[in-house]
């Protein structure tokens, strides 16, 4: 829509971080497909991808949509009530931790999540939203690969971008590790995980196991080989890049080791 070119021009303009184009089209097909009775994002910026999710579901979806910053939610506020979606889309103000939890504590239920706001916090989000997800949801991360830096060591980021590095890897370990879920991380954007909630009428796999995560959460990613990445076997997925582990460091530190081997026949 028309409308929806002028506020992404706007916010790029202002360098206001929104959806890119790949991603939109992701969400769109998702959104179609799926059919959210309710929707939730987790950072409304100036409201671009909320608006834009609004195109693609149907006209009695639920959508909330959650801001912490005031410039961006008066922003917000303006592009909803400019462009008529302020009776489509509810914006809760504040912490985004602290709102889930109100929500969550209400007994709120989405079938489609889509988390884009602070990335070093998406272990915090966590809780709540599995709590709030319903059978068969669908829980949409932004930004996961953080331009292809998740791949590396922690020793080859910027000392002030350590923190988010390991939190993001911690976050795609219990993802991809939890019986609650089914992850597949796609290239698409700066990368899209995709977490299928598994019903518990389903058989559960072999090998995946419930383990508590740092923050209590049920069913998180379990705990790293003993003694740490140093004293890992080679090739079973940890590897020090030739160092020895230091003393005190965490397993979440160190990159997992690549694939080996050739390529699948084509």
């Amino acid at each position: 829509p028309k409308y929806l070119k002028e506020v992404e021009k706007a916010a790029l303009a202002d360098e206001v971080p929104i959806i890119r184009r790949s991603m939109q089209s992701l969400i769109s097909f998702l959104l179609e497909m799926k059919k959210p009775n309710a929707v939730l994002e987790i950072g409304t910026a100036v409201g671009f991808s909320s608006m834009f999710m609004s195109e693609y579901v149907p006209e009695d979806t639920i959508i909330d949509t959650i801001e912490k910053v005031p410039i961006r939610i008066k922003c917000a506020k303006e592009n909803f009530e400019r462009y008529g979606k302020n009776d489509r889309i509810t914006l809760y103000e504040g912490d985004a931790v602290d709102v889930l939890k109100k929500l969550a504590a209400e007994g709120r239920k989405y079938d489609f999540i889509f988390m884009d706001a602070a990335k070093g916090q998406y272990l915090n989000f966590l809780e709540p939203v599995l709590d709030m997800l319903t059978d068969d949801g669908l829980l949409v991360t932004d930004n996961v690969l953080q331009d292809g830096d998740i791949i590396q060591s922690r020793y080859a980021i910027t000392k002030r971008d350590r923190t988010i590095h390991g939190r993001m890897r911690e976050y795609l370990y219990f993802l991809t590790h939890s019986e609650r879920f089914k992850t597949v991380v796609l290239p698409v954007g700066d990368g899209a995980a995709l977490s299928q909630v598994i019903r518990a009428d389903r058989k559960k796999e072999p090998g995946r196991k419930a383990f508590p995560l740092r923050s209590g959460i049920s069913g998180g990613a379990p705990p790293p080989p003993p003694g740490g990445p140093a004293s890992a076997p080679q090739g079973r997925g940890w590897h020090s890049r030739g160092r020895t582990a230091p003393k005190g460091r965490s397993w979440r530190n160190w990159a997992p080791r690549p694939p080996v081997g050739r390529p699948a026949a084509r």
